[in-house]
């Protein structure tokens, strides 16, 4: 069986080393903040070209962090792509804002940028999240950046599936005045449980960030803000900090397979590649298929005991949870059918060749 993802292919002696950190830090009861918290943050700004990385409980808490850094509350209109995560979705409602979607393309599979535009004509929005789906980011990034900084609307970029991402050569975080980013274990740089950190280069939002994940403590008994406990704990920080002197590793190995399928895949069925001035981490292989090809390549993929994942299935202004609190759906109405159609392969960091040559196989044989 080929898994669509399988967390479990450490690098030698690494779980040697986890194991023995765990002891440490046990014996010294370093559970809560101290020197793999600072550690951590610290080589998050540096390999990201930000000035600030704050790290958090987990990338939910990331993007509400955000939000309410961002001064985004009650009654506040907030634009986001209709196909993401449902956690995009529920952090706009839980900062008291109200969320309003905007369809995807079909090229890139982000938030279509004219669709945006005018749904930010028509509302006059306080905030807008963008989200870095699938391992790259939108053909019109610098679009988005520009129009929202000419139209004073604060741009908090999503990038749960973004890390190691590079956008024109540079860190897709770099030039984001507020930017998330999730660890949780499948992501491609993952924690060993629930984890999450936002950047940016300003300061005064930083001390913001900081004080609200930690109770909006100005000291240990006195409190600036009404804030909530999101502290990363330190063992998450310690194993993130093992895992940062693999990272190179792991991406070269998600980007390698990602353009091996990309390459074997051509001509077969219609992948979907980054657009131009991206270098992809490699985090998913996504291809589109008519939705009844979907399904019965699903059904083919089961019985050769291939894994495979669907992200995802279904748009936000489509869940029932939304119904209460969505302020209204813009676009070209093509959400529903990317939804319908996309499909993801097995790809994670050191895929064999053996194994993609297996998937690649199938997914040709079916099509034959």
């Amino acid at each position: 069986m080929i898994p669509f993802i399988d967390i479990k292919r450490f690098e030698p002696g690494f779980l040697d080393e986890w194991n023995n950190k765990i002891a440490e830090m046990s014996a010294n009861a370093a559970f809560i903040g101290g020197p793999e918290i600072a550690s951590f943050e610290a080589e998050l700004a540096k390999r990201n070209d930000v000035k600030y990385a704050v790290s958090c409980a987990n990338g939910t808490d990331a993007i509400q962090l955000a939000l309410r850094a961002a001064g985004v509350g009650r009654g506040d209109k907030v634009l986001l792509p209709n196909s993401t995560f449902w956690a995009t979705f529920e952090s706009v409602v839980n900062v008291g804002a109200d969320p309003y979607t905007v369809d995807v393309n079909e090229t890139d599979l982000q938030m279509d940028y004219d669709s945006f535009v005018k749904a930010a004509e028509e509302i006059k929005p306080k905030a807008a999240l963008i989200v870095h789906l699938y391992g790259w980011g939108s053909a019109r990034l610098n679009d988005f950046r520009r129009f929202c900084s000419d139209k004073n609307i604060m741009l908090i970029e999503d990038g749960a599936q973004a890390y190691g991402v590079k956008y024109k050569g540079e860190s897709i975080y770099k030039n984001a005045f507020i930017s998330t980013v999730s660890f949780y274990p499948a992501k491609v740089l993952g924690a060993a449980g629930d984890a999450g950190a936002v950047f940016t280069n300003d300061k005064d939002m930083a001390d913001k960030i900081r004080m609200l994940s930690n109770h909006g403590r100005t000291s240990h008994y006195e409190y600036g803000l009404v804030g909530w406990n999101s502290r990363m704990d330190s063992f998450q920080a310690a194993f993130l900090n093992i895992c940062m002197k693999h990272i190179d590793k792991r991406l070269e190995s998600r980007r390698s397979a990602a353009e091996k399928y990309a390459a074997k895949l051509a001509g077969k069925v219609n992948v979907i590649n980054p657009p131009e001035g991206y270098e992809q981490n490699g985090y998913c292989n996504v291809i589109l298929l008519e939705p009844e090809t979907r399904t019965k390549l699903i059904d083919f993929l089961k019985e050769k005991q291939i894994g495979f994942g669907i992200i995802y299935p279904g748009a936000m202004s489509d869940q029932s949870g939304a119904k209460e609190f969505i302020g209204g759906n813009f676009g070209n109405g093509r959400t529903g059918h990317v939804c319908n159609s996309v499909l993801s392969l097995p790809l994670f960091a050191y895929i064999t060749d053996e194994e993609i040559d297996k998937v690649v196989s199938a997914v040709s044989e079916f099509f034959s």
